[in-house]
């Protein structure tokens, strides 16, 4: 039986490129589907038009984060919890891009030496015993996933630089956000959230990082900064510990 491919009218822009229509949503599901959800060429897919974006945030980056962190979303989703305010696409980022700093020290992060370029970090390790660490003690109810630090060499004022990001489950009900409603913390003047761009309180100006932080992310002490965005992601910076020469040599004959 011949396959039949129906087109769409793109309705979502009178300049889209695809005079002629679309092919069928079940159509591009299969196509991606067979590409695993390959995040890169749904990125390349999401920028031809509006209604291509439209689809990719709705079904297909959304396809991806279940492919990608399944325990991860299954957790997230557990309690009924919307976890996409910021939408499936914005999520999905998160999953896989280090965002970096490309502002100057001042504007983001203090321990930030140059500004650093955003870039795809293929496979990451999401934690919720990392992300509880990050939390005072008010609010260790919270359940928040926290990737490993990505490691800049030579990034930071004082050496390595790590880099790590994070999701808060059910944001819009933490005991975190609630704190900072109670204690009028300002959002930041100029920056907004890499993955949603939102607008961002810091973490470390309401002194609500704790010590335990810097242990578990394997930074030096009082090194570690965070912020946090309307809709629960995080992205922060930190100074990491420098390994010695022995540990040097056994990581590379590993």
């Amino acid at each position: 039986m011949a396959f039949v491919v129906k087109r769409l009218r793109c309705t979502h822009s009178a300049s889209c490129v695809c005079l002629k229509g679309h092919i069928t949503e079940d159509a591009i599901y299969l196509v991606f589907e067979h590409m695993q959800w390959n995040p890169k060429m749904i990125a390349a897919f999401s920028s031809v038009c509006k209604w291509f974006d439209e689809l990719a945030k709705r079904v297909l980056w959304k396809k991806f984060c279940h492919a990608r962190a399944p325990k991860m979303m299954k957790d997230l989703h557990s309690d009924g919890s919307h976890i996409v305010d910021g939408n499936w696409k914005a999520l999905g980022k998160l999953l896989i891009y280090c965002s970096g700093c490309p502002s100057a020290r001042g504007d983001l992060f203090c321990n930030v030496y140059d500004p650093i370029p955003g870039h795809f970090v293929y496979r990451t390790r999401f934690s919720r015993t990392l992300g509880k660490s990050l939390l005072p003690p008010q609010s260790r109810s919270d359940v928040v996933y926290v990737s490993d630090p990505c490691e800049h060499l030579d990034q930071g004022e004082d050496g390595d630089l790590g880099l790590f990001r994070g999701i808060f489950k059910s944001f819009a009900a933490s005991d975190t956000k609630k704190m900072l409603i109670e204690r009028q913390a300002k959002f930041h003047p100029n920056e907004v959230c890499p993955y949603c761009k939102t607008k961002l309180w810091d973490l470390m100006e309401q002194n609500m990082i704790p010590r335990s932080a810097a242990v578990k992310l394997g930074a030096d002490d009082g090194s570690v900064e965070y912020y946090v965005c309307l809709n629960g992601h995080i992205f922060g910076s930190c100074t990491l510990v420098p390994i010695s020469d022995s540990e040097d040599s056994i990581q590379e004959t590993d």
